[in-house]
């Protein structure tokens, strides 16, 4: 029996449920501590080691390349969501993980290899955006499977839930990553750490691939998809099926993860460089507020899954954009006091409408799909909101910090997305408990 026809189970996971929910978690902790690395390095490393001929003849240009390496591979996402959701769709959702696993660790432990532009010239930076259009392309074809995994193994009042657990891959990837460059920056000068240091994150995720690599192989294959072979309903092409009958539903869940991913990419990347290049703030005790932050956005990114299950998932993406909408203002004023104190408060107010806004995105998203297409569905989706929302969100917020002078002009960039995502996730009809079986054919829009 499929998850949404059985039988509520019992309150406590079987030693099976583990393995599920770890599975899922592993690999977007796997991602997200890739991109979280990339993007302090990009904020704080490659402007000097990759890019500084640029600013030669134009001061600033460097950095702003620099953060746009970070937008370069979301144009790959979607392409990675077609090809991972296609065959997600038709060989399996397991097969897809582990494939996409690899495929991110290797590209990131390659950057933490690469030479230097006063090593080996132009082709160091080539050679760069090409292994972080591989990390947007495996990252493409990643969240879709994960969320999928967890979320047609759950029990029905349990998918908001079991869907958290891929989502806090995102803050936990985080905190790793965090944490490493902590140590780091606290053990070694700045001219080690830009020397070489820099590079020891990037070269711990041969380590995180091989854990991550053994747990997922361990978990079974999604019960939708099973029952999806059973009875030879797979779709041929459900690339094209998904595009006939389900293009609105694609278009709102991009318009959906806007803003979060927006504001989500200012925490990981825009925000910690900010304090420290720009207002001066000591490096340690920032990236000590960023993982205290990253406590937060956990807690409250389960919290919402949590929270769907019980009052619905649109309204719990409501009021969590509400909060990050009312908050920007403040947040900009308490970090441009200079104080860590006021910084760190900042951050971690800011995690609650994060978390709220992400937490019952898996389930949400899942249940807008029907079986055949729901792979591509989602991980196309996902991947065209990534590149409205945080492709270029800290390439924007250097833009308009340059442009206007002041740092509120970020925060009200980050409102008008938040109510972007309001509006859409508002078009959408509530989706919790609706069934996940082949055959279902729902549709969730208003």
């Amino acid at each position: 029996m499929t998850s949404s026809t059985a039988a509520p189970r019992q309150q406590r996971m079987s030693r099976e449920d583990r393995k599920v929910v770890a599975g899922t978690m592993v690999g977007t902790t796997i991602e997200w501590y890739d991109f979280f690395i990339f993007a302090q390095a990009a904020g704080l490393v490659f402007a000097q080691l990759y890019f500084a001929p640029l600013n030669e003849d134009s001061p600033g240009l460097a950095q702003l390349v620099s953060w746009a390496t970070i937008g370069i591979s979301f144009f790959f996402r979607p392409l990675g969501a077609v090809v991972a959701g296609h065959l997600g769709d038709r060989i399996g959702r397991k097969a897809m993980l582990v494939f996409t696993l690899v495929m991110m660790g290797s590209a990131t432990a390659l950057i933490g290899l690469l030479p230097t532009y006063a090593q080996i010239g132009v082709a160091a930076p080539i050679l760069l955006m090409l292994l972080r259009i591989l990390q947007g392309f495996s990252a493409g074809g990643e969240w879709g499977g994960a969320a999928l995994m967890a979320v047609e193994h759950a029990p029905v009042h349990k998918r908001g839930f079991w869907g958290a657990y891929p989502q806090i891959g995102v803050p936990v990837g985080m905190i790793i990553a965090t944490l490493v460059l902590f140590l780091l920056r606290s053990s070694m000068s700045q001219e080690d750490f830009l020397a070489w240091g820099w590079r020891v994150p990037f070269l711990l995720s041969v380590v995180l691939i091989v854990v991550g690599y053994f747990i997922r192989k361990a978990v079974a294959e999604s019960p939708v998809f099973k029952e999806m072979t059973e009875r030879k309903q797979e779709s041929s092409v459900p690339l094209k099926e998904l595009f006939r009958h389900n293009t609105k539903q694609v278009v709102l869940t991009a318009a959906i993860f806007i803003a979060n991913n927006a504001a989500g990419y200012l925490l990981i990347a825009f925000f910690s460089a900010y304090a420290q290049r720009t207002l001066g703030m000591p490096g340690g005790p920032v990236l000590f507020a960023t993982l205290l932050a990253s406590f937060g956005w956990l807690i409250f990114t389960m919290y919402g899954g949590i929270l769907s299950d019980r009052i619905g998932r649109v309204r719990t993406f409501q009021i969590g954009y509400g909060l990050v909408f009312v908050w920007m203002i403040p947040l900009f004023l308490m970090i441009d006091t200079r104080n860590i104190l006021a910084y760190g408060v900042a951050l971690f107010v800011l995690t609650i409408g994060l978390g709220l806004s992400y937490g019952p995105m898996s389930a949400m998203y899942a249940e807008m799909f029907p079986a055949n297409v729901r792979y591509s569905g989602i991980g196309i989706g996902y991947a065209l909101g990534a590149i409205l929302g945080g492709a270029f969100a800290p390439l924007i917020a250097e833009a308009l910090l340059r442009g206007t002078g002041s740092s509120i002009s970020i925060g009200v960039y980050i409102m008008v997305l938040c109510a972007i995502s309001f509006a859409a996730v508002t078009m959408v009809k509530e989706t919790r408990g609706v069934p996940l079986h082949v055959g279902s054919g729902h549709t969730q829009a208003k």
